[in-house]
C-alpha cells in the first residue's frame, strides 16, 4: 500500500514538473515591422492597388450614399450632381505603410495611407476642378484559432481609420465653381470611407493572405546539408509588441526524402534575442544545428600511410612508440598506417559568443599494411573550436584547435601503458588528417536562401548559450 502511494505522489510530481516546464520550438523566425511593412507593400503592389484607388466610383457613390432619408435632400444632391459630367480620382499613391503594436502588444495595427486627387467637369467652368483627397485605411493583425487551421495570423477589421479623412480644393475659381466643388466634397465625406472599406480592404486582406502565403514558403525552403537536407515548417505564430513570431518545427531528410530525425518542442531552453532594431533574425536551437553539422560530417574511416603521406609525423610517431616498446617500434615499416574513426556524430557545445565540437574518435595503429592486428587501439574525447562567419547569405564553419581531452586505451597488443604517453603525437596526426577533411566537408558552407528571400543581401550570426541567431548583415 506505501509503495503505491509512493507511486501515485511521484507520478503527480513528475506530471506537475512538465505541466510547469516550457516547451521551446525547434527554431524562431521573428520578424520585425520594416519585414513586415516592406512585404504587405510589394503584395498591395502585386494586386494593383493604386488602379483599384483610380477606378473608385466616386460619382455613383455619391448618388448611392442615402441622405437621412429627407426627400428635399435627396433632391438637393441629385440638383448637385445633375451640374457634374464626370468625376473620378485622376491620380493615387499609397504612402509608406506603418505597422505599430496595439495597446495590448498581442496585435499589429496596419495603416495604409492614401493620397489621391479627384477631378471633375462641369458646363460651369471649361478647366477640371480637382479635389485633394487624403485618408488611411486600417486593418488589424492578430492571432486567431480555429479547428481547421489551430493558431494562425489573420487580418481583419479594415475600414477608414476615423479622422483620418480631409478633403479639400486644389485651387479656387470662380464663387459658382466652389459652391458647387464644397457641395461635392460635402458628398464624398460620408461616401469615400465607404468605398475604402468596399473597395479597398478586400485587396488589403487579399495582399495580406498572399504574404502570408509567400512567407509560409520561405519558412519551407529546404537547406542542404550535403547529400541531406533540413526543412523547417510552421508550428504557431505569436505577436508579440512589433513583432510576429513564427516557432518552427524541423525535420532532417537524408538524399532520398526520408526523415531521418524530428525536431518539435522541448523541454529545453532556448534564448530568443529581441529585435531591436533588426529587421529579422533566425534562432535556431541548439539540437537542431548539432543534427545539421552531424549531417555535414558523418561518421568514416580515414586510413593514412603517414611514412607517405607526413614523414615527419611517422618519425616522431615511431620515437613514441619506442619510449612503450622498443620492439613494437622496430617493427614499424614504410608503410606503417594510422586509422582514424569517427564512430559517433560530433556534438556542438554552445556558449555566449563561442562554440565547441566535441568528438569521440578511435585511432589505430598498424606496423605495416599487410597486418591485420593493430599495435594498440586507443578511444579519443577530443574537443575542436567551432568558429561560425558568413559569406553573403552562406552560413559557413572551421574547426581549429583540436585537443585531445581525454585518451583511453581500449586495446593493445603491445603491453598495457599509460596512453597519455600518446596524447602530444596523436593530437598532431588528429589535427594534420582529421581537421583538414572534416574542414574540406564544411567549405561549402549552408545556403541560408531566406535571406535574400527576405530583401537582404547578406547574413551575420551570433551565438547564444542554446541557440545560434541569424540576422540580416549591416550595411
Amino acid at each position: 500500500m506505501a509503495g503505491s502511494r509512493t507511486f501515485t505522489l511521484l507520478c503527480g510530481l513528475l506530471a506537475a514538473t512538465l505541466v510547469k516546464a516550457t516547451l521551446n520550438p525547434p527554431a524562431v523566425l521573428s520578424l520585425g515591422s520594416e519585414v513586415i511593412r516592406e512585404r504587405l507593400t510589394q503584395e498591395l503592389k502585386n494586386h494593383d492597388a493604386i488602379n483599384i484607388l483610380q477606378q473608385l466610383p466616386l460619382l455613383s457613390a455619391m448618388r448611392e450614399e442615402p441622405v437621412g432619408g429627407i426627400p428635399i435632400l435627396g433632391s438637393l444632391v441629385n440638383s448637385v450632381l445633375n451640374y457634374i459630367i464626370w468625376l473620378k480620382v485622376t491620380s493615387a499613391n499609397i504612402l509608406q505603410l506603418q505597422v505599430e503594436p496595439s495597446a495590448d502588444g498581442q496585435e499589429l495595427v496596419v495603416k495604409v495611407p492614401l493620397d489621391m486627387v479627384a477631378g471633375f467637369n462641369t458646363p460651369l467652368v471649361k478647366s477640371i476642378v480637382e479635389i485633394h483627397m487624403e485618408t488611411e485605411a486600417q486593418a488589424i493583425i492578430r492571432v486567431e484559432t480555429s479547428k481547421r487551421d489551430g493558431r494562425h495570423l489573420v487580418l481583419n477589421d479594415c475600414s477608414n481609420s476615423h479622422g483620418s479623412l480631409r478633403i479639400s480644393l486644389l485651387y479656387k475659381l470662380s464663387f459658382l465653381v466652389n459652391s458647387l466643388a464644397n457641395k461635392v466634397m460635402s458628398l464624398l465625406v460620408p461616401a469615400l470611407p465607404k468605398l475604402v472599406k468596399s473597395q479597398l480592404c478586400p485587396v488589403i486582406e487579399a495582399a495580406f493572405e498572399d504574404m502570408r502565403a509567400d512567407l509560409l514558403r520561405l519558412v519551407r525552403m529546404p537547406i542542404s546539408l550535403g547529400s541531406d537536407h533540413l526543412e523547417f515548417d510552421l508550428l504557431s505564430p505569436d505577436i508579440k509588441s512589433n513583432v510576429i513570431q513564427l516557432n518552427l518545427g524541423a525535420k532532417l531528410l537524408d538524399s532520398q526524402g526520408n526523415v531521418t530525425n524530428w525536431f518539435n518542442k522541448a523541454a529545453v531552453s532556448l534564448t530568443t534575442p529581441t529585435l531591436d532594431s533588426t529587421p529579422f533574425s533566425l534562432t535556431v536551437r541548439q539540437d537542431v544545428v548539432n543534427a545539421a553539422i552531424a549531417a555535414l560530417l558523418p561518421p568514416e574511416e580515414l586510413i593514412v600511410l603517414l611514412d607517405y603521406v607526413l614523414p615527419e609525423l611517422a618519425r616522431r610517431l615511431k620515437s613514441s612508440i619506442k619510449v612503450i616498446s622498443e620492439k613494437a617500434a622496430s617493427q614499424l615499416g614504410r608503410t606503417q598506417i594510422v586509422k582514424i574513426l569517427t564512430q559517433e556524430t560530433p556534438e556542438l557545445i554552445l556558449d555566449q559568443g563561442s562554440a565547441k565540437v566535441a568528438q569521440l574518435i578511435v585511432l589505430e595503429v598498424f606496423a605495416t599494411n599487410e597486418v591485420r592486428r593493430p599495435f594498440f587501439t586507443l578511444g579519443i574525447e577530443a574537443s575542436l573550436e567551432a568558429q561560425f562567419y558568413t559569406k553573403d547569405d552562406q552560413l559557413m564553419l572551421n574547426l581549429n584547435e583540436i585537443s585531445s581531452d581525454r585518451i583511453h586505451l581500449m586495446n593493445s597488443g603491445i603491453g598495457l601503458f599509460n596512453p597519455e604517453l600518446l596524447k602530444d603525437i596523436t593530437t598532431e596526426i588528429l589535427a594534420s588528417v582529421l581537421l583538414p577533411n572534416e574542414n574540406g566537408k564544411l567549405r561549402s558552407g549552408i545556403l541560408l536562401s531566406m535571406v535574400k528571400a527576405l530583401g537582404f543581401e547578406a547574413a551575420s550570426w551570433s551565438l547564444t548559450k542554446d541557440a545560434l541567431v541569424v540576422t540580416p548583415a549591416s550595411s
